[in-house]
């Protein structure tokens, strides 16, 4: 049987700030990322299938990243809940702002761990997720792949 690699682009506008970090970013900003969701599976060959063809329908697909990511990210700020960014974000939460507070420091890299982990969970057992890539700007992305992270 031969796998096949399904890839869906997704945009969002997210702003983050990084505590401790020793250039700009530093400061509250924001990115118009570009996120691109690979997985990898086998075309369904059950003749009476809806999905006959297909590895999993592009829409199946931008459900599950809109729920777990877009939909969340999308327009919000995102800073680690263990930094001083901690007070402005809970001020600005008040003032009705989206504020995501994370375990992390909201770096591209990081980002894309907690997205492969919220998307692991929602794929049909009989597809892998096999990459992500998430584009900062137009000459920076940071890329995860599972190769590289076996499951436990």
């Amino acid at each position: 049987m031969s796998k096949i690699r399904i890839t869906k682009q997704f945009t969002f506008e997210t702003g983050h700030a990084l505590y401790g970090y020793d250039g700009k970013c530093k400061n509250v900003h924001g990115h118009s990322y570009k996120l691109s969701v690979t997985v990898i599976g086998t075309p369904i060959k059950e003749e009476n299938h809806v999905k006959l063809g297909m590895v999993i329908d592009f829409g199946d697909l931008k459900k599950i990243v809109k729920e777990e990511i877009v939909d969340v990210f999308d327009h919000a700020s995102v800073f680690n809940k263990n930094t001083p960014h901690k007070e402005l974000a809970l001020e600005l939460e008040k003032q009705g702002h989206n504020i995501i507070l994370v375990d992390y420091q909201p770096t591209s890299e990081q980002m894309l761990i907690d997205f492969a982990n919220k998307i692991n969970l929602r794929l049909p057992h009989s597809i892998s997720l096999h990459s992500l890539k998430l584009q900062e700007t137009d000459t920076s992305y940071a890329e995860w792949y599972a190769a590289d992270n076996p499951r436990d």
